[in-house]
């Protein structure tokens, strides 16, 4: 698929990943919509675009309402004509141990809630089967084809202290083999990217210097990744059409 002219989707695209997407795809002609719950950080990406010449538009969306995902697969038609591209890229970190105990006596101090689990599940794999599903149906409706991405993460092999996290990023990349299966007689490809330690606002945030330095050590190229690399796999899968039903890990070599 070529990408200019092209409409694209990317959820989670204020800020982080999903905003180098859609700079780097409208840098390439791609007519790109933002789309986050956060609204303030919607209008500004929007602006930033805008100012760089991109053609573009907004819609504010939280992934795990299906009404919202709907509206706005629907939106993008009604703005564009059609739906070529969505990556589904909203993902949130609620990181802490199954279980903490106390060092001295050995006493259970704490545990990872059901909040905390349920919030990741919510957002970073029901908010994907979503997104899947609802630009897939529009995608089928238009008889054109089209490319879906889903972002899963290095951390679906398992990491500690994300029970929650882990376990949302292997469902997606379970899900993506399947879904090239189902969705190829339409002439969709679906292919996902694994990013790993990739300097985004959300992963700085979760890092002190010490812990920064701790895993640039292990990450064989010496360094994080930046947004721009993980925007350049994407546009590696959308402009080529034999990747389909595969996961790229997109992570300097680092295993965890």
């Amino acid at each position: 698929m070529e990408l200019k002219d092209s409409v694209v989707v990317v959820t989670g695209s204020a800020a982080g990943l999903g905003k180098a997407m859609l700079q780097r795809m409208g840098q390439a002609g791609a007519k790109c919509i933002v789309s986050d719950v956060n609204a303030p950080a919607v209008a500004s990406t929007l602006g930033e675009l805008k100012n760089a010449g991109i053609e573009c538009s907004s819609f504010v969306c939280n992934v795990t309402s299906e009404s919202e995902v709907e509206q706005l697969c629907q939106f993008a038609v009604q703005q564009y004509g059609r739906l070529d591209v969505v990556v589904a890229n909203a993902g949130i970190l609620r990181d802490g141990l199954l279980i903490k105990t106390d060092r001295q006596t050995g006493a259970i101090s704490g545990k990872m809630s059901l909040k905390d689990w349920q919030a990741v599940i919510d957002v970073n794999l029901t908010g994907v089967f979503l997104t899947v599903r609802e630009a897939a149906c529009q995608m089928i409706s238009q008889k054109q084809g089209g490319v879906i991405i889903p972002i899963s993460s290095i951390s679906r092999h398992g990491f500690r202290g994300q029970s929650n996290y882990s376990a949302s990023k292997a469902g997606v990349a379970a899900m993506v083999p399947l879904w090239a299966e189902e969705l190829a007689r339409y002439k969709i490809r679906v292919a996902g990217i694994a990013p790993g330690f990739i300097a985004t606002e959300m992963v700085l945030a979760q890092m002190n210097e010490r812990a920064r330095e701790a895993w640039e050590a292990r990450i064989p190229i010496g360094r994080l990744g930046q947004p721009d690399e993980i925007a350049k796999s994407v546009e590696h899968i959308i402009t080529n059409d034999l990747i389909n039903g595969v996961i790229l890990e997109v992570s300097g070599g680092v295993r965890v």
